[in-house]
């Protein structure tokens, strides 16, 4: 039994995404943490900070070592963060004095925040997949049935007849948008150091930093750890695409109750009514989107920093993101068969 819907034994069957949801492992951050911790090194033996052995020594046991999870889940209920006890094992891992040389530069919040950018750029890609697969959905059903009339209702009132190409354009058009949106996002890599100077690395930090985020596909920017804007822009977005998700939904649910201007397959089944076939995807749509606008304004209320960092703030945005991408990812997922399950629209 979970607290969240999304990792649920049975409600993450409605709520849930696998394949989004394990972006957000211990595994998966654990990879994408050591996956820093290795390129780092490689990008100071390319400005002579680190040697090649080194680095190829510090490479080799990331892409090997298996940390004690138990250890580090003590060592978070002290320390707030995984990291020094992560970097305390896999010093000892990596062994003698080649060991000093693992996380040089870095501190906790690099690292953590690092592996966040990796996994939601690899999220971005299934996402913005998705909605190029629905949006063919509705190409789809433009050519089926584009000409057929439907009433438009404005304020909940019969209006006047539209066709249904026009309440498909309604649907796709913002979709498109927001796909172009998540391909262009930039995910930039966080290297600060301590404080955010990366005073360690002296007159050589703008240059590891841009060599360590090349080794990372991630975008080179100077530290934003006290500035979360890129978080709050991410999670705008995911809130968009949900809630015009959501207003899908509810539009399709409407038609079903209706009842003549559409025709569904694969709705739900009632324990008191066999006859039913209820309008669960569409229902679920409304919910994510309600959801995701509603931790929207916990995100930015994770934007506000005291100095150069927050334990407060980027713990709340720890509790918030990864919800807000599965939601997100449920949504497009549950929109996919929504879409494929209409028979007919309009008359």
């Amino acid at each position: 039994m979970t607290a969240s819907p999304f990792d649920h034994p049975y409600l993450s069957g409605l709520l849930g995404d696998e394949e989004i949801s394990a972006f957000f492992s211990a595994e998966a951050d654990i990879r994408a943490m050591l996956s820093f911790e290795a390129a780092l090194a490689q990008a100071q033996t390319e400005h002579g900070i680190v040697s090649k052995e080194t680095a190829a020594r510090i490479a080799e046991t990331c892409a090997t070592f298996q940390p004690d999870v138990l250890a580090l889940r003590h060592a978070v209920a002290t320390d707030g963060v995984v990291i020094p006890e992560l970097i305390r094992q896999l010093r000892k891992a990596t062994g003698g004095e080649m060991a000093e040389k693992v996380h040089f530069g870095a501190t906790s919040q690099d690292v953590i925040d690092t592996s966040l950018m990796l996994r939601l750029k690899a999220a971005s890609i299934i996402l913005s997949s998705r909605l190029i697969t629905l949006l063919a959905l509705f190409d789809d059903l433009s050519h089926r049935f584009g000409s057929n009339r439907l009433m438009a209702h404005t304020r909940m009132q019969a209006a006047i007849p539209i066709t249904v190409a026009d309440r498909l354009s309604a649907w796709s058009s913002p979709l498109a948008d927001y796909r172009d949106r998540l391909d262009e996002m930039a995910f930039p890599l966080q290297f600060g150091g301590a404080a955010g100077t990366l005073e360690k690395l002296g007159d050589k930090a703008d240059a590891v930093r841009a060599a360590l985020a090349k080794n990372l596909g991630l975008s080179s920017h100077p530290q934003w750890q006290s500035q979360r804007a890129v978080i709050a822009d991410l999670a705008h977005l995911l809130s968009l695409i949900s809630g015009s998700l959501g207003k899908l939904g509810l539009d399709i649910a409407l038609l079903a109750q209706a009842g003549d201007e559409i025709a569904l397959s694969g709705g739900g089944g009632s324990s008191a009514m066999p006859h039913k076939q209820n309008p669960v995807a569409a229902e679920t749509l409304v919910s994510l989107a309600r959801f995701n606008a509603v931790q929207l304004s916990a995100i930015h209320q994770s934007m506000v920093h005291e100095q150069e960092r927050s334990g407060a703030a980027w713990t709340l945005e720890w509790m918030i993101l990864p919800q807000m991408v599965i939601a997100c990812g449920a949504s497009t997922r549950l929109a996919q068969t929504l879409a494929s399950q209409i028979e007919r629209l309009g008359s």
